[in-house]
């Protein structure tokens, strides 16, 4: 088969998208079709990206066929790839779906796309309502899903939100693959020589680009908890901040907790994820909401404990009290879940139940699902 992935890839640094977009493309290859990813030129325009750069300075991914063709926010260049493609008559497009702000241009697309009346068009969708919602979000969601045939997500919460908007659009849920692409385990001793942390601190790491709503401020005030300080834990904060620094500065100043964070905000590059997933104890999620999360998803690769907050899909990836603890998106359950899991010496089992829930997170399943979708 023919398969074409238009989405984010290198030199995009895109986070976790980016880097599943190659993944996905190695698989399919792997098992013998020929793929193409078409990615942007120009994702977003500089006032709408927060973080310092949208590109990467890593070695660009091997055996990929990459085309840096789309700008995301150029109509004529819409008109222009979308023939492209149409002209290409790939068998599948698979895009990636997770903000309103390119229904526009993905949508265009996949209109010129349609009229070869031969390629199948499959999203994949991260998010359909978004995290931090706007004006007019729900009229270029419309405009994107009305030229899709039919929809993965990685979350119930998400298909619940499609069949909403677009109730007759065919959709499956299968939950998001393990990102393996990070490198291999280090042991916990050497991760921790190489970031400069105690081999005997306890740690638990924030991953990911700082925004709002993944509530790193809720886990500030929960390392800040007396039951927590009492036992000395200490915050590997991995990530660079997408907006104002200075709310969660003015928390850690406020609850004097200078002493007990390791700050490393500036872009994590892919070479180096394994490190700090190796040298924590456990990974703390405090969103106050979420779809599904590509963190939970390097976690269960690294045999990461979980403490994730219940909102979105985070409860259907993390069995509460099998390989983490779920609970409430505040302070105090936070700190209860933090406190329990050194309490009760919780890593070991942990980590082991971890090897065997992680094999439902196969990138074989996934593949399969979207397969299915385009017969």
């Amino acid at each position: 088969m023919r398969i074409v992935i238009l989405g984010s890839a290198y030199p995009l640094r895109g986070g976790g998208i980016a880097s599943f977009n190659e993944r996905l493309a190695s698989h399919f290859q792997d098992l013998g079709h020929e793929v193409d990813i078409y990615s942007f030129s120009l994702q977003y325009p500089n006032f709408l990206f927060p973080g310092k750069s949208q590109y990467s300075d890593e070695p660009a991914p091997v055996g990929l066929r990459i085309k840096t063709k789309v700008n995301s926010i150029n109509p004529f260049n819409w008109l222009s790839v979308g023939k492209e493609l149409k002209r290409a008559n790939y068998d599948l497009l698979i895009v990636r779906f997770w903000m309103p702000f390119f229904g526009p241009c993905l949508g265009t697309i996949q209109r010129q796309v349609r009229k070869n009346k031969h390629t199948k068009i499959i999203c994949i969708a991260d998010n359909i309502i978004p995290h931090e919602q706007r004006i007019g979000d729900k009229l270029l969601i419309r405009y994107f899903l009305k030229s899709v045939d039919a929809c993965l997500t990685m979350s119930k919460s998400v298909l619940k939100d499609l069949t909403i908007l677009s109730p007759k659009m065919p959709a499956v849920y299968t939950p998001h693959p393990l990102y393996d692409n990070y490198g291999t385990h280090q042991s916990k001793k050497e991760a921790r020589r190489l970031l400069n942390i105690n081999e005997k601190d306890r740690v638990v790491l924030f991953f990911g680009f700082i925004r709002p709503y993944k509530g790193l401020d809720i886990l500030l005030e929960a390392l800040a908890d007396s039951r927590i300080r009492d036992l000395g834990v200490k915050l590997l904060l991995a990530g660079e901040f997408y907006g104002d620094p200075a709310p969660y500065l003015d928390l850690i100043k406020r609850y004097k907790l200078e002493d007990f964070i390791f700050m490393h905000t500036d872009f994590i590059p892919n070479q180096e994820v394994g490190r700090y997933f190796s040298a924590a104890d456990c990974v703390v999620l405090p969103y106050r909401s979420a779809t599904q999360s590509g963190i939970t998803q390097v976690a269960y690769h690294f045999d990461l404990p979980m403490i994730v907050s219940n909102v979105g899909g985070l409860p259907e990836l993390v069995r509460n009290e099998y390989v983490g603890y779920v609970v409430e998106p505040n302070a105090r359950q936070i700190a209860d879940g933090i406190f329990s899991f050194y309490h009760h010496d919780k890593e070991e089992q942990f980590r082991t139940n971890i090897i065997d829930e992680k094999r439902k997170y196969s990138w074989d399943t996934f593949g399969r699902e979207i397969l299915k979708l385009a017969d």
